[in-house]
């Protein structure tokens, strides 16, 4: 994909004519000033597919696998001006209402935990064995999912972003799980954020609370699976920055951010819909045409990057979260919960390297996504402490108030 968007930036520039799904042409912004003005002026750009102009025309065929993905949802991602603000302020509270001190707790000692299970073996695929489960453990509980359940809505929504035949089906049965979740929380209320979100004064009906918990978890968990194991790729592969680590030159935080702007979690992001007939990028878009955010482009756009090639490094005006009033609301939780899984990984396996050649590592195929499919390792015993914290995800909850280490 990054020899992609450096085709399409020579051939076209910041803004370039794309198909993304049969019979579906759109535009994709991989210009870092064109992206941040996509995102800025929603006069111009309006994040409402109803606006689209091959949906208002019925171009769209009904089973078409990108529907899923951007059709209209009652959800904060879907909508403009005062509407946003409203679910946004429903979602930003919630998530403000959670415990740092008591999230950086509940990820180490899920950590802990699935080192465990897997380190007696002296080898490990960190995919699936580590950075699948954890977030997904971590974050069914903030939502006060039990995790079966949580699994099931994982593999709903896994299906649903996969964009083939089965998508339809997958996002129906995702709905299903969250329909009856949100019934739960109106009969019985918990300190988790489906609960959260259904008492704030904002008033969401069950569907936008539905809608909106479908955006969350889509962005937050698969997002955070390949934030962790993009992170411990690097760390594996580049011993000068495990060892400028190591030595204490470069923070977690460093890792964290090279990923951020190299090779962000999410490539690119749908979709914004033009307002009006408009000169952008050098492009004549037309109203109702829909743009494509290329954030993993813009991230690498000439004209901002270094000219020397250096590393990116304590610099965090990459667009992995998006920009403008859309910003991920959930980027300081993602962040706390992804540093503190890589953190505690390499000091429980200090000696953890890489079970086969670089070039073997395959990544996850998808338009939207940057993840790997897998990260053999091997490693000797594991430093784990004597006595593993019985905390675990599904007694995370939020609070009262919102706490400031969050």
């Amino acid at each position: 994909m990054p020899a992609l968007y450096e085709e399409l930036r020579r051939a076209h520039g910041p803004v370039a004519p794309v198909t993304v799904a049969p019979g579906i042409d759109a535009w994709l912004v991989l210009g870092h000033h064109e992206l941040l003005r996509l995102t800025r002026e929603e006069q111009d750009f309006s994040h409402d597919p109803r606006r689209w102009s091959l949906l208002r025309e019925g171009r769209v065929p009904a089973d078409s696998p990108i529907l899923p993905m951007v059709g209209w949802r009652p959800a904060l991602l879907f909508a403009d001006g005062q509407q946003h603000r409203r679910m946004r302020a429903a979602v930003s509270d919630a998530l403000a209402r959670i415990n740092g001190h008591e999230l950086r707790r509940s990820v180490r000692a899920t950590a802990e935990r699935l080192i465990a299970s897997f380190g007696r073996r002296r080898e490990a695929d960190l995919v699936p064995h580590y950075a699948r489960r954890l977030p997904m453990q971590v974050i069914t509980g903030l939502l006060g999912v039990d995790e079966r359940t949580g699994q099931q809505l994982v593999q709903a929504i896994a299906g649903m972003a996969a964009a083939n035949a089965d998508s339809a089906n997958a996002s129906k049965r995702m709905g299903a799980i969250l329909l009856s979740l949100i019934e739960e929380k109106r009969r019985r209320p918990g300190n988790d954020i489906t609960s959260a979100l259904c008492a704030h004064p904002a008033a969401l009906t069950d569907e936008e609370v539905l809608h909106n918990l479908v955006v969350m978890f889509t962005a937050g968990n698969q997002t955070t699976v390949n934030w962790i194991a993009t992170t411990l790729r690097i760390l594996l592969c580049d011993p000068a920055f495990r060892s400028s680590l190591t030595g204490g030159h470069l923070s977690v935080d460093d890792a964290l951010d090279l990923v951020l702007w190299r090779f962000p979690p999410t490539q690119n992001f749908p979709a914004r819909y033009a307002t009006r007939d408009l000169e952008f990028g050098g492009q004549a878009v037309r109203a109702g045409d829909m743009l494509i955010l290329g954030l993993a482009a813009a991230n690498q756009d000439p004209r901002i990057l270094p000219a020397d090639g250096s590393p990116v490094v304590g610099n965090r005006s990459h667009l992995a979260f998006g920009a403008g009033p859309h910003t991920c609301p959930a980027q300081d939780p993602a962040r706390l919960i992804t540093r503190t899984a890589v953190d505690t990984i390499r000091h429980r396996l200090p000696d953890m390297e890489l079970a086969v050649d670089e070039s073997e590592l395959a990544w996850i195929k998808s338009p939207w996504s940057k993840g790997l499919a897998a990260l053999p390792v091997r490693f000797t015993e594991p430093q784990l402490p004597p006595s593993p914290s019985d905390a675990s995800a599904s007694s995370l909850s939020v609070s009262s108030a919102a706490s400031p280490s969050v």
